[in-house]
């Protein structure tokens, strides 16, 4: 799939932020920022159906957006030019098959991300991935809903998950999952699986991670409560500090209990938990 990485200069980083938050009701996929500008990744697909809206939202904040159309095929090659390795707390290494094998770490994770979201550079992947270190998965069944290249399901495999479904929508993305769970030689325990949430209807889950966004977390909070297992816990991020009370309402609605909330670089995970029938 083709991809269009919309490109706005901002001032500084907290209105990178909020323009963050407001373009994540648009279809857009993953966000990256700079000291200088915010680059925003849209499925080639969407962009005539929302470019107006885009336009306006610009416009009506006096900014400028500059459009830049990605071929997939050349995505790896500029992802290599720039792509270092990820360390989380000196516990997980996050690296590219053209990285040297990590001998710091206790885990390592080796992604071939294509265009697909979750390489560990991200604050939100990097918090869901030190969530995953810190769960005690060990044993259970979890499921990565949109999963990317599937680093927190292969986190949560190399950690000792005893299955994990890594569900993505966007097909780039689940043949990059692939790629990436042979690659870690984790085929057995972590199953790609391309579709929406209703892929995996009726099955039960210890932990469910989702890095999403808050529209669709807030959408799929029923499904994910559901899938729960008494006592699972629901990691959820991809959404900025004021987004957190609609994230935490919606849980609660749906009879989970609010854990935790955590930060990174403005970015929010929140933490959920099923709680035991008496």
């Amino acid at each position: 799939m083709d991809y269009v990485a919309l490109h706005v200069a901002c001032t500084d980083s907290e209105q990178a932020e909020i323009l963050t938050a407001w373009l994540s009701d648009l279809p857009f996929e993953s966000f990256e920022t700079t000291p200088d500008e915010l680059v925003a990744y849209l499925p080639a697909p969407h962009l005539e159906a929302c470019r107006a809206r885009i336009d306006a939202l610009l416009a009506r904040e006096g900014l400028a957006g500059r459009y830049e159309r990605i071929d997939a095929r050349n995505w790896n090659a500029a992802w290599e030019s720039d792509y270092p390795r990820v360390e989380v707390e000196g516990r997980l290494v996050i690296r590219a098959p053209f990285h040297a094998p990590a001998t710091d770490a206790a885990t390592e994770v080796v992604v071939q991300p294509r265009m697909s979201f979750g390489t560990g550079h991200h604050a939100t992947t990097w918090l869901m991935a030190r969530e995953v270190l810190d769960m005690g998965v060990a044993g259970l069944r979890g499921l990565d809903m949109g999963s990317g290249t599937g680093v927190l399901a292969i986190t949560a495999a190399k950690c000792g998950a005893a299955h994990v479904d890594a569900v993505d929508i966007d097909e780039w993305a689940d043949e990059s999952c692939r790629e990436s769970v042979a690659m870690n030689g984790v085929g057995e325990r972590v199953e790609p699986l391309l579709g929406d949430i209703d892929r995996v209807a009726g099955r039960r889950y210890d932990f469910i991670l989702a890095n999403i966004n808050r529209n669709i977390l807030t959408a799929h909070m029923p499904a994910y409560a559901a899938a729960l297992t008494e006592g699972g816990r629901l990691a959820m991020s991809g959404f900025l500090e004021e987004d957190v009370p609609a994230v935490v309402a919606a849980a609660r609605a749906e009879g989970l209990d609010h854990v935790a909330t955590r930060q990174r670089d403005g970015w929010m995970l929140v933490l959920a938990r099923k709680p035991w029938q008496a």
